[in-house]
């Protein structure tokens, strides 16, 4: 991050804009509503500013800008249309350790003033760090869309019970959980309607009602994708925003962890070839034990759990224990790297029918029905095939199929980081040798490879 997103309580603080335009009102306006003292130094002010500088017990000074202008502020704003005069002024606020802000010059700055979704006391803010003021606004704008006003009184009402919540929920994970489900539920919805007395009451009720007692804990096993966070599910997001633990797997892209809570305990059980970080065993019994203490558990897993993931162990495991729990598909590697790709996984004219196969070896063999797999027809996806290459290939030609068959290799796919290695089945092995592949990696064997060269529309 570019700069660290904070809240400044500004009631009563003095803070000066210098400069008197129309930029300058639009920045005193904000301060404004936020309770601040409003000081102006400007050779020219408009009376709209000069009004509102007043009326918030501040003042306006005509004349040129000194350094003793920003003495004893608690921020300054630099908002004038001379380069030189921002410059100045940015330099005395570094030196005296002030907050400043200079219009559209992130650089200058020490603070951003971001785009603003005021649902008092509920307060949304977005910023770019001064690179796009516009996208920005633009996000501001989809975000107004989907926060209606009346979340501002939502969060009056819930302040007004945090203390009796505190005396009848005695732990943060008792306290959470019944504050989640009271924000999703039919009293945050009587809010909305604006009927705000029943809402009151009903919480009220409930808290008067609902004996004191620990929530039973839950697992969402939900699968991540192939890499792009933009291809996770809405229900995904939802249930990482809602956990408290997150296992999370050596395959979950980090963008994809940075959209679990920021406050969630984070535990790695990722896998690679000859490394288990922990034992699919040991995983199992961590679910069940974590549910069991009353928290929200985020098994969270690349692509999907069900395709290769080992969820149906996990869930088998859970449903032993009568651990309740919810499962979310997520797009397999192999709908994910073939579409980014351009290469689709059926056609018409090459491919009828599409198989997922396990490319990892145990003990250096590959015991998999060959004479299956060289139908012409189909099209063959290996996950966990790049370790196995050499012997998947040999097979393939061994039990008929033609050594010129097209093959892709994809690294990393879906993501900024996505190759492609196109070849046969006679020479990829040493292809993928020589261009120094690394794993996470999918093969895709068959005719329909072809066609991405006239397809291909992920490219950098």
């Amino acid at each position: 991050m570019d700069f660290l997103p904070l809240y400044f309580q500004l009631q009563e603080k003095p803070c000066v804009i210098i400069g008197g335009g129309a930029v300058a009102l639009r920045k005193a306006t904000l301060l404004h509503k936020s309770g601040a003292i409003i000081y102006i130094v400007a050779h020219e002010v408009l009376p709209e500013l000069q009004q509102l500088a007043e009326s918030s017990g501040g003042r306006v000074r005509i004349g040129d800008y000194s350094a003793a202008d920003i003495e004893g502020r608690f921020l300054i704003i630099a908002a004038t249309d001379d380069a030189t005069l921002n410059q100045q002024v940015s330099e005395d606020a570094h030196q005296r350790q002030v907050p400043v802000n200079v219009v559209d010059s992130p650089e200058l700055c020490s603070v951003i003033l971001p785009a603003i979704i005021d649902r008092s006391p509920l307060v949304i803010a977005v910023s770019s760090g001064g690179k796009s003021p516009v996208l920005a606004r633009m996000l501001r704008s989809k975000i107004e869309s989907l926060i209606p006003a009346a979340y501002g009184r939502l969060a009056n009402l819930v302040g007004g019970f945090r203390d009796k919540v505190k005396l009848s929920y005695t732990t943060v994970d008792e306290r959470k959980n019944f504050w989640e489900d009271v924000l999703d539920g039919p009293i945050a919805e009587m809010v909305f309607a604006g009927k705000e007395s029943t809402a009151k009451e009903m919480l009220a009720q409930r808290l008067d009602e609902e004996p004191v007692e620990m929530i039973k804990g839950e697992v969402y096993l939900v699968g991540s994708g192939p890499g792009d966070p933009d291809l996770l599910t809405f229900k995904a997001l939802r249930l990482m925003q809602k956990a408290d633990v997150v296992l999370y797997d050596r395959l979950v892209a980090d963008q994809i962890m940075e959209l679990t809570r920021r406050d969630a305990e984070k535990i790695y059980v990722g896998k690679q070839r000859s490394d288990h970080a922990v034992p699919q065993d040991d995983i199992n019994q961590m679910l069940v034990t974590l549910a069991k203490q009353g928290k929200r558990v985020l098994r969270l897993k690349g692509g999907d759990p069900f395709i290769f993931g080992r969820g149906g162990e996990e869930i088998e495991e859970l449903a032993s224990h009568n651990i309740p729990f919810q499962v979310v598909p997520g797009i397999t590697a192999a709908s994910g790297c073939s579409t980014y790709s351009g290469i689709p996984l059926t056609h018409r004219d090459y491919a009828q029918s599409v198989r997922f196969i396990t490319g990892h070896l145990k003990d250096g063999t590959a015991n998999l029905p060959w004479d299956e797999l060289v139908h012409t027809k189909q099209t063959l996806v290996f996950y966990m095939g790049l370790v196995g290459l050499p012997i998947i290939c040999q097979k393939l030609i061994e039990h008929g199929r033609d050594t010129q068959t097209p093959i892709a290799l994809i690294q990393q796919g879906t993501t900024e980081q996505q190759r492609v290695l196109v070849s046969n089945l006679q020479d990829m092995p040493e292809k993928a040798v020589k261009e120094q592949v690394r794993a996470p990696t999918l093969l895709i064997v068959g005719e329909v490879v072809n066609l991405r060269e006239k397809l291909a529309w992920f490219e950098h």
